[in-house]
């Protein structure tokens, strides 16, 4: 029988599934984690009934014999418990804000490093990512947040720094631990670094590309692994993640045109981070689009470009309406999303700042439209009508997370 998948670790033991016994700690599994229900981290076995749902998923997985019972996460299943913050998005915000200044600084003098040497500094991108991913681990929204109001500058430094926050963020979400946390933010922070050798004309043409210049672009991922191998202790799966980025599940990616489960996991996570980002960010070649409007996109590509399920779990992560974003109610009424309400993706918490006429109110006011929908005996109430540009009526949205 062709194994589905052999891990890394060579201490790891194959196990029937209906071989496992409480208290065995599940390394890996005999396919991609992204390709079942499971968390992507290994799971302690706690009873006969957890045996009988691995059976469901797998038929072996590989036990890890020098792991203890309870040092880490048990096995998290469909609709089971998110992954639980440990402070709130207001208590994070002010020091992720610090935190992402600093990268951004720091990845700037990162890329300049690239553009003279064609090298990239790894243990200067592990300085800049380690705080981040701290602080994703602390609070999802508060650094997602922050990504969503920036001021974007040079496109391409700003663009690595933001989809390996988004990637940390659904990584975290997905129940990553933190060794792989760090490999698919690192990966998602570099693997564009490539397209510093494609000609500026065709990167800044705001035009339709030709084949030739499509072609060219395509380059940048070889120029990418290229570079980053030159560099010391990159992880394979960090060089996989570069490699297949914008491979896509349905084979039309490049450059192997993989699909399914010939990608690697980490590398699917990237490459929809990647796409949603560039959605939403100002570019030469096309505009800005809303949150609401790429999380569209991206569903409308489900098991196409994208993984279903993992379009799925991102939806989850940022909301149809992301913390930060400014919005206009049914009523008229603007304001800003300060906080999300994981079972009712479409109606987080707003922080109201105009009145239905655009008017300053004069005390800002909290709404849950979770709590102010249709139902049990109450008539219709407000929802989201439409998602409005950052700085729409000269509105600052961190200035409400404070």
């Amino acid at each position: 029988m062709t194994k589905l998948h052999i891990p890394d670790d060579p201490n790891l033991v194959e196990v029937p599934v209906y071989g496992l016994e409480p208290g065995m700690f599940v390394a890996e599994l005999d396919r991609p984690w992204l390709e079942t229900p499971f968390a992507m981290q290994g799971f302690v076995v706690q009873d006969e009934a957890d045996i009988d749902y691995v059976a469901k998923h797998c038929s072996y997985v590989y036990v890890d014999p020098y792991r203890k019972v309870g040092s880490i996460g048990l096995l998290r299943r469909k609709n089971s418990e998110p992954v639980k913050d440990k402070v709130s998005v207001r208590a994070e915000f002010s020091r992720a804000k610090v935190e992402f200044q600093s990268a951004t600084v720091a990845m700037e003098k990162v890329f300049n490093q690239i553009q003279l040497n064609k090298r990239v500094d790894v243990e200067a991108m592990h300085m800049v990512i380690s705080p981040l991913i701290d602080s994703v681990f602390r609070n999802r929204e508060a650094l997602a947040a922050l990504v969503r109001m920036k001021n974007k500058g040079e496109y391409l430094f700003h663009h690595s720094l933001s989809t390996s926050v988004w990637a940390a963020v659904l990584g975290r979400h997905l129940g990553l631990d933190r060794t792989a946390l760090e490999q698919l933010a690192l990966g998602a922070s570099i693997m564009d670094v490539g397209m510093a050798e494609v000609p500026d004309r065709v990167v800044a043409k705001s035009g339709p590309l030709t084949p030739q210049e499509t072609a060219e672009v395509q380059q940048h991922v070889k120029h990418s692994l290229r570079i980053v191998q030159a560099s010391e202790n990159v992880s394979n799966k960090v060089l996989n993640l570069i490699a297949c980025h914008h491979e896509r599940h349905d084979g039309s990616g490049y450059p192997q045109g993989l699909k399914g489960a010939e990608i690697p996991p980490l590398a699917r996570i990237a490459a929809l981070v990647d796409s949603y980002d560039a959605m939403i960010t100002e570019r030469p070649h096309a505009r800005a689009r809303s949150s609401f409007e790429a999380i569209q996109e991206l569903s409308d590509q489900k098991d196409q470009s994208f993984q279903a399920s993992l379009v799925e779990h991102f939806v989850q992560t940022v909301g149809m309406f992301p913390t930060g974003a400014v919005v206009e109610l049914n009523s008229g009424e603007v304001g800003v999303v300060v906080e999300q309400n994981p079972t009712r993706r479409l109606r987080p918490k707003v922080v109201l700042i105009l009145n239905e006429h655009k008017q300053r109110l004069p005390k800002l006011k909290l709404i849950d439209l979770a709590a102010n929908a249709e139902g049990h005996g109450r008539p219709p109430g407000r929802w989201i009508a439409a998602e409005l540009g950052v700085g729409a009526h000269g509105i600052k949205p961190d200035d409400y997370f404070l």
